[in-house]
């Protein structure tokens, strides 16, 4: 976005009006009641609370000076209420205290401003038009945030990347990892133009972002790179399965820092692969056919609509059934595991997922940023996203995978007691 696009945004009417003022003051008193209940709900819940004379302990204490916070539709201000315990002093170890989660004390702007200004970044405004681009979006009261604020804000994100990644992993384990290349055509600064991601699912099911660094998709060695700094700090067990792309440089690199991971292929890239190897007019019927296969209640079942795929296509679009088959086992690892992480287990879904609003909002442009700047603002994207990420179903079932349990078409294994052997009578 030029300089002169920011300036097209700007029409009459679009920068101020009646109807933004409206929201703006609805949400000035909505914001107003939601501090307020939260302080009543407070006070409530400490209400049997008496001083040494009988009087409540736990009161209001007025409010701090205005403020304003910087939303979706531009400066809001707002009132913080404050609450007082009579009881305690200052350096009191059981003094009570107010923590408002609406309202933090250091709040200054809203969770949707904390992930438009790195899009804007990636987008290509430059520090010195922030002010100018935000009061096309949000108003001209938004002019306040100036290029040194954008700057200090910028520079704390160097530091909170730099800072998650050098993070401790000594402590975690990842049952399942996600892996793959994604090109958001942000303004990088040399022939990295791809962000490998890494996605994990803990024992309790949740995802988290492992990893992720610029580089190339195919080349094993910038993955290796990868995977060896998870290992240097700390992720020292492997994952139980691998889901990636299969022309990733990844497998090579898992291979040998993880040999022991069994690998899966994702069904959304491999299908969208031998549809490509066919003619148009036979695509709707083979994705119909590819369905059949990772949709099959078995194992087995699974096998035999493979074989028909094969059997079916080979005299006459060879390439398409080769494609297919070349990767058969490693396309059916997931019958291996739980039924309920199937859904989860076929595709790199958690990846493309997220990425998919973050690389339909970064452009290419003639200006670049530095590769490190460029991850800095992904970084944020990411933090963002991963609060919505929801935990994986089933997700009672990964602790038996850590303790070894084995699944087969989904089901856990019952392993047989041993049969003992009779006791003989001493002679």
């Amino acid at each position: 976005m030029s300089k002169d696009n920011i300036i097209k945004l700007i029409q009459p009417g679009n920068v101020e009006d009646q109807l933004t003022e409206i929201l703006r003051n609805g949400a000035r008193a909505l914001l107003a009641q939601a501090v307020e209940a939260e302080v009543a709900d407070f006070l409530g819940k400490h209400a049997d609370l008496k001083t040494a004379d009988g009087h409540q302990r736990v009161v209001r204490h007025g409010h701090l000076p205005e403020r304003e916070v910087m939303t979706g539709i531009g400066p809001v201000a707002v009132r913080q209420p404050r609450v007082r315990d009579r009881e305690a002093d200052v350096t009191c170890p059981d003094r009570i205290r107010f923590s408002p989660s609406i309202l933090p004390p250091y709040m200054r702007r809203s969770k949707s401003m904390e992930t438009l200004l790195p899009i804007l970044y990636l987008k290509g405004i430059s520090t010195g038009d922030f002010s100018e681009a935000l009061a096309a979006l949000l108003g001209k009261d938004a002019a306040g945030l100036s290029a040194s604020a954008i700057g200090r804000l910028k520079d704390g994100w160097l530091d909170e990347h730099t800072a998650w990644q050098r993070r401790d992993l000594s402590a975690k384990r990842y049952v399942y990892i996600w892996a793959d290349g994604i090109h958001l055509q942000a303004r990088l600064e040399d022939e990295k133009q791809c962000i490998l991601v890494l996605i994990g699912a803990t024992s309790e099911g949740r995802k988290e972002l492992v990893g992720f660094t610029d580089g190339a998709r195919e080349s094993a060695q910038d993955w290796r790179d990868l995977l060896l700094e998870l290992k240097r700090r700390g992720l020292d067990v492997p994952p139980r399965l691998a889901i990636a792309d299969g022309a990733l440089g990844f497998w090579k690199a898992a291979g040998e820092i993880w040999p022991k991971t069994r690998e899966q292929r994702c069904w959304v890239h491999k299908t969208a692969n031998v549809l490509a190897k066919l003619p148009k007019s036979q695509q709707p019927k083979a994705k119909r056919a590819l369905q059949e296969i990772w949709m099959a209640e078995t194992k087995a079942a699974a096998e035999l609509a493979s074989d028909a795929f094969i059997e079916s296509y080979t005299p006459k679009y060879q390439k398409a059934a080769d494609c297919l088959s070349k990767d058969r086992d490693t396309l059916l690892a997931f019958y291996d595991f739980p039924a309920e992480h199937w859904k989860h287990l076929r595709t790199t879904d958690p990846i493309e997922s997220t990425f998919a609003t973050v690389r339909h909002r970064t452009i290419r442009s003639k200006g670049c940023l530095s590769n490190r700047t460029a991850l800095a603002m992904v970084f944020k994207l990411l933090e963002a996203a991963q609060k919505s990420w929801r935990r994986l179903d089933g997700h009672n079932q990964l602790p038996k995978l850590v303790l070894g349990v084995t699944f087969n078409d989904g089901i856990e294994v019952i392993a047989k007691p041993t049969d003992r052997q009779p006791i003989t009578a001493a002679a």
